[in-house]
């Protein structure tokens, strides 16, 4: 266990200098004393690292999103690269070595490692179920690495640009000399669902721990990259597969508003754990939400009481993690699939089920007795609600960036505006610096090129 424990350290290590795939850092050979993983089980080990594969997704979409604001002080007391990332800056917004890049990719180095070493271990009759899991589980993580890192370092998904648009390095390999390359737009998302339907063959339909993949994860993600894809038959059939595994609903009712944080970690709702460790910008007591998104709250909807909490002066806080604290909640739940669900049935016109979903969901966000269901809606009235409904459901989920690019696409026309230090900052809709700049010492490593602006 001590040779495993040295590998897996050994492995996050080196995982910090991967990206680069330049030769002046493979000319020193890894430590040959690391002990190599040879087993089902050294490998599932390492995909039970939570600290690293679950508990450590980007916070860049929350920092530049618009679910908050910070006033002068608050904003002066972030670093310069945190700053330059909340205003929408062409580069620089990110600390040398350690930041959302490295993470991201360390993440799929160890998949690689661990789908490297599978290619060694026979499928047996005897080890099947194991074999399955293990090979399902490093596709998940992977695929939910390249999500993350086409939606903050990628363009939105247009399908007439998809082909020539540039998408993220498909690290494929843990091999070191392998030359980083950016893919097409169209190749990220195509290995994505690769990953993820291969996945959803092999997991079993619910975890031994929400820690690990399950083929409900698997859909959830499916539905997820096909939303933020457009792609709406694709969404709802993955959405529907994962609600016919899990679908079950927290009541909000049975929640203590008197609580600090009042949801617990794992609830009832949760397909797969992840989190988000609160960026600078978002703790507790600097991110203040924004006024109009707090004031579209209905008084007897208990996401009110329960996402926010009072300052004091006039401003709200956000407390309504399913982390159970300070950190950000950025798995799959039941909530985000409901709505996925019923906005594209939305979409496609199948308004009776749109609106099913939609009161499914919200019968058990308002206070008991309240809660009058929506009913004969337009098609363009029902898909605005739920779009509306999704925002204030899913905030700071790592979610709002990926919603924004892909609804300026479909024509939304949201611009964000920050004021800070007498200064305006706007991001219009479609902007290249929604594909967020690319850490300056990626590009000098590596030779990819930078996104345009």
């Amino acid at each position: 266990m001590k040779q495993q424990y040295k590998f897996t350290i050994g492995l996050l290590t080196a995982a910090s200098l991967l990206l680069g795939a330049c030769t002046k850092f493979l000319d020193t050979k890894p430590n040959q004393a690391l002990a190599v993983p040879n087993s089902l089980p050294d490998l599932q080990s390492l995909l039970d690292t939570y600290y690293r594969l679950n508990n450590n997704d980007a916070g860049s979409t929350e920092t530049s999103a618009d679910n908050y604001y910070l006033t002068d002080a608050d904003w002066n007391a972030l670093s310069e690269p945190e700053r330059r990332l909340h205003t929408w800056q062409d580069d620089r917004v990110y600390s040398n070595y350690q930041n959302d890049w490295s993470n991201i990719y360390s993440t799929v180095f160890v998949t690689n490692v661990v789908l490297d070493n599978m290619k060694s271990i026979n499928r047996t009759a005897a080890n099947q179920t194991d074999w399955d899991n293990v090979q399902g589980s490093a596709l998940v993580f992977r695929a939910r690495s390249f999500l993350q890192a086409a939606i903050i370092w990628a363009p939105p998904y247009d399908p007439a640009k998809a082909e020539t648009a540039m998408g993220i390095p498909l690290r494929m390999s843990q091999d070191f000399n392998e030359k980083s390359i950016r893919s097409s737009l169209k190749q990220t998302y195509a290995q994505i669902l690769m990953d993820l339907k291969e996945a959803a063959d092999r997991l079993a339909p619910n975890p031994v721990h929400v820690m690990r993949p399950s083929k409900a994860a698997a859909y959830g993600l499916l539905a997820r990259a096909y939303l933020s894809m457009g792609n709406y038959d694709s969404c709802l059939l993955y959405a529907d597969k994962a609600l016919q595994i899990k679908s079950t609903l927290l009541d909000y009712n049975t929640l203590n508003t008197n609580n600090a944080f009042p949801f617990r970690q794992l609830n009832t709702e949760v397909i797969m754990e992840n989190l988000i460790g609160v960026p600078p910008a978002l703790s507790v007591n600097r991110a203040k939400i924004d006024s109009g998104l707090y004031n579209s709250y209905a008084p007897n909807d208990l996401r009110r009481a329960l996402f926010f909490k009072n300052n004091g002066n006039g401003t709200f806080g956000y407390r309504g993690s399913y982390e159970g604290g300070g950190n950000l909640f950025s798995g799959i739940a039941t909530d985000e699939v409901y709505l996925m669900r019923a906005e594209a049935n939305a979409k496609l016109g199948n308004l009776s089920s749109a609106m099913a979903d939609l009161n499914a969901l919200l019968q058990n966000r308002w206070r008991t007795g309240t809660y009058v269901p929506v009913t004969g809606l337009s098609a363009s009235a029902l898909l605005q609600l739920i779009r509306t409904e999704r925002r204030k459901e899913l905030l700071m989920r790592g979610l709002r960036w990926m919603d924004l690019k892909r609804l300026n696409i479909e024509g939304a026309n949201i611009t964000l505006s920050r004021n800070l230090g007498g200064q305006a900052y706007s991001l219009p809709p479609n902007d290249p610096r929604y594909a967020i700049a690319i850490p300056e010492e990626i590009i000098e490593i590596s030779g990819i090129p930078q996104n345009p602006r």
